[in-house]
């Protein structure tokens, strides 16, 4: 199964779900694929310690930009490979407003070589809606939208379903929208109404796992740790485990 994990805004901890949830199905002993999407590469910064030293023609940019077959690594996780990203690809959609062939099928046939080697592939996709966030919804079986509580973080989903069905209806008519994920959560007033926004909008993609705001998601990554390698009972490790129990597995 491959799965794209989405947001229409930065900041959110999208590249924290991905993280996450491909640390935590790894740790289950099952073979998994993280796909960084996102030209900030912070997932590849992450996950491969020796990131400095590869080039972009070393990275998802090549598979992208040059049609050529996907740069996969093995991460620090056991069991958990990666294809890198790199800052060039914040020029892909300029690079292919011009492309004639399938532009938005690059990532889907590179994809289709190596799916068979693997039991999950999850796509860390940048938080934008251009050709990148394209291609991962083409070549995915289901989306998670992952969002923060506030009012424009959630106006934001009514935005990229529009762009999950325009994919739905030209390119991937089997893609499904597995749920929203609301991460980030505290006590605020704010996470209070979005939850409540969210059970009355969209109960049935609404996910029943909220991820809570925790500081040592941030100090795992600047360990270059997962969250569970880094602190198995932290509040956002346990939600993580559950929601890799009931989504993922």
């Amino acid at each position: 199964m491959i799965y794209s994990s989405a947001s229409q805004k930065g900041g959110v901890g999208k590249t924290s779900t991905s993280i996450a949830i491909a640390a935590g199905i790894a740790h289950k002993g099952k073979k998994v694929l993280l796909v960084d999407m996102d030209s900030q590469a912070n997932s590849s910064k992450v996950l491969l310690h020796e990131y400095k030293t590869i080039r972009a023609e070393e990275t998802v940019y090549r598979t992208i930009i040059k049609r050529e077959p996907l740069a996969i690594y093995p991460s620090s996780i056991s069991g958990l490979d990666i294809v890198p990203s790199h800052i060039f690809l914040a020029e892909t959609d300029t690079s292919l407003a011009s492309a004639t062939d399938h532009r938005e099928a690059r990532l889907k046939r590179e994809l289709d070589k190596v799916k068979g080697n693997y039991d999950t592939i999850i796509l860390d996709c940048p938080p934008s809606l251009g050709w990148l966030t394209l291609n991962a919804f083409t070549a995915s079986d289901q989306i998670i939208i992952v969002v923060e509580p506030g009012y424009f973080e959630l106006d934001s989903i009514t935005q990229i379903i529009r762009t999950i069905q325009t994919v739905q209806s030209e390119f991937n008519p089997n893609l499904v929208l597995r749920g929203i994920l609301l991460n980030k959560s505290d006590q605020t007033l704010a996470t209070t109404e979005s939850v409540n926004l969210l059970q009355q909008m969209y109960s049935d993609l609404f996910l029943p796992i909220i991820i809570p705001r925790n500081t040592d998601i941030k100090n795992a990554h600047y360990q270059k740790e997962d969250i569970f390698t880094y602190n198995a009972k932290a509040s956002a490790a346990l939600a993580y485990e559950k929601l890799v129990q009931e989504v993922f597995l």
